[in-house]
């Protein structure tokens, strides 16, 4: 959490120096003295997320604006629906206006994304987990807006999990090779997870004792196959996780065939932002 903290303070300072420079030009435009209030509204049928980041935006500028919510992170929004209200300085609203619905946009853009994956895996074991395919320096943003669509998260980078992909394996001469180096290095509390391309991959993996496999743009029939195949290992804590080409249309199938973890690019990667609108009401 204190990560995170951090993390949201550091986003909202670069956001206000990108965007203000050397200071906000048109803001003189407005009485120093006067105070307004103001309303955010969704246009869209959404998840909500970032408010935290919305939030800052306006305090890191003066502490005195009030801002009131009526929905939290990880609520279902509604067109038309009033998700705050705020008080404070003209100056200061007008000036952070668009750093904060950037944040509060984006955010929630992942967070309905997500929410829209989970949903049409209900009933299945399957999880949905998120990937490093991020926004640069955004990357625990997005991945506590996974959280709050209801996803999973896979490791934040380099450092907190070992995946062994394709270039690894070759540059390790091999999959037993690369599990036996990764099993060397990790901490205890790292995991070592490796992919596969192919169902001999798979089983060279399982031979090898592999315990978290990943499954690289396998066909649904091939990762039953890849389910079933797991099953008659003699270790029963196998965890698979299917990667690559997941859509919403064929997310459901690939829940279906019993992997435990979908991983999906895309929740961070390809993202829509909520539209959503502060109007002035004073």
């Amino acid at each position: 959490m204190r990560a995170l903290q951090d993390e949201i303070r550091a986003n909202v300072a670069g956001a206000l120096r990108e965007d203000m420079g050397s200071g906000d030009l048109t803001a003189s435009l407005v009485p120093a003295d006067k105070q307004l209030d103001a309303v955010v509204i969704s246009r869209d049928q959404a998840i909500l997320c970032g408010t935290q980041w919305f939030e800052l935006c306006f305090k890191a500028l003066a502490p005195e604006p009030i801002i009131d919510w009526f929905a939290h992170d990880g609520d279902v929004l509604y067109a038309g629906q009033k998700l705050c209200e705020i008080h404070g300085s003209a100056r200061v609203l007008l000036t952070a206006e668009r750093s904060a619905l950037n944040f509060l946009q984006l955010l929630s853009g992942v967070a309905t994304q997500t929410r829209q994956f989970v949903d049409a895996i209900t009933g299945t074991q399957a999880v949905i987990v998120d990937t490093r395919k991020t926004l640069p320096g955004l990357r625990l943003a997005q991945k506590y807006a996974v959280t709050c669509g209801g996803g999973v998260n896979h490791r934040v980078g380099l450092y907190d999990g070992i995946l062994i992909k394709e270039n690894h394996i070759l540059a390790a001469g091999g999959i037993k090779q690369a599990l036996e180096k990764a099993r060397q290095i990790a901490p205890p509390d790292i995991f070592i997870q490796i992919e596969v391309e192919s169902l001999e991959q798979l089983q060279e993996a399982l031979i090898n004792d592999a315990r978290m496999i990943l499954l690289d743009n396998f066909t649904v029939t091939d990762t039953a196959a890849a389910v079933e195949l797991a099953r008659r290992h003699p270790t029963d804590s196998i965890t698979l996780e299917a990667s690559g080409n997941i859509s919403l249309e064929n997310v459901r199938a690939m829940a279906e065939t019993g992997v435990n973890r979908i991983s999906i690019g895309s929740l961070t990667k390809n993202v829509r932002a909520i539209d959503l609108s502060m109007r002035f009401i004073n």
